[in-house]
């Protein structure tokens, strides 16, 4: 459910933007990042720490996109946080016992340490790409192109990356495993 909560208010920007425009699209997703802060603390009585985050930054840069009548600021939202996933797991590298990863997949794989370290390096490399990515499409195509890339590209691509993924960790799965599944 947690996972379906996160796309609600990525599904009514683009449903607000169809119908209205990217100011009108922004204030329905200002209001949706808010009421899905507020169930996740409901349901969970927990707010991770990037979704804090994300709700700060929807709200300055979303707030400044409808005030000052620029698309470019919710635009700049999407890499900036693309940028931060991307800095926190390469922190993560420094800080702590465990990289995001080993924190995120540990308890479902076991891996050796390099690999942990270069599936976490691999993760930041991703959303630092994305975020330049983003810039790309937001200053090479138009409003609609970079709406539908925010929908539906960004989660493509990690649909893709996590695809590719989960191939280059298959060959670390038990052979145990691979024979239930068979």
């Amino acid at each position: 459910m947690k996972q379906v909560l996160e796309f609600i208010p990525i599904i009514l920007f683009f449903i607000a933007y169809k119908f209205y425009d990217i100011y009108v699209a922004t204030g329905v997703i200002i209001a949706a990042t808010l009421v899905q802060v507020l169930v996740t603390w409901l349901v969970y009585r927990k707010v991770e720490k990037m979704q804090w985050i994300t709700l700060g930054l929807i709200i300055v840069f979303g707030g400044a996109t409808i005030y000052l009548q620029d698309e470019n600021f919710i635009k700049w939202k999407l890499t900036i946080i693309e940028w931060l996933f991307g800095i926190a797991f390469l922190g993560s590298q420094f800080i702590g016992k465990k990289t995001f990863v080993e924190r995120m997949m540990g308890a479902n794989i076991e891996l050796p340490a390099h690999i942990w370290t270069r599936l976490n390096l691999t993760w930041a490399l991703f959303f630092i790409s994305v975020g330049f990515i983003n810039l790309v499409v937001m200053y090479t195509f138009s409003t609609d192109d970079w709406v539908l890339f925010k929908t539906f590209g960004v989660p493509g691509l990690m649909v893709l990356f996590i695809v590719v993924q989960m191939i280059f960790l298959y060959k670390y799965v038990p052979d145990s495993t691979k024979k239930e599944e068979e």
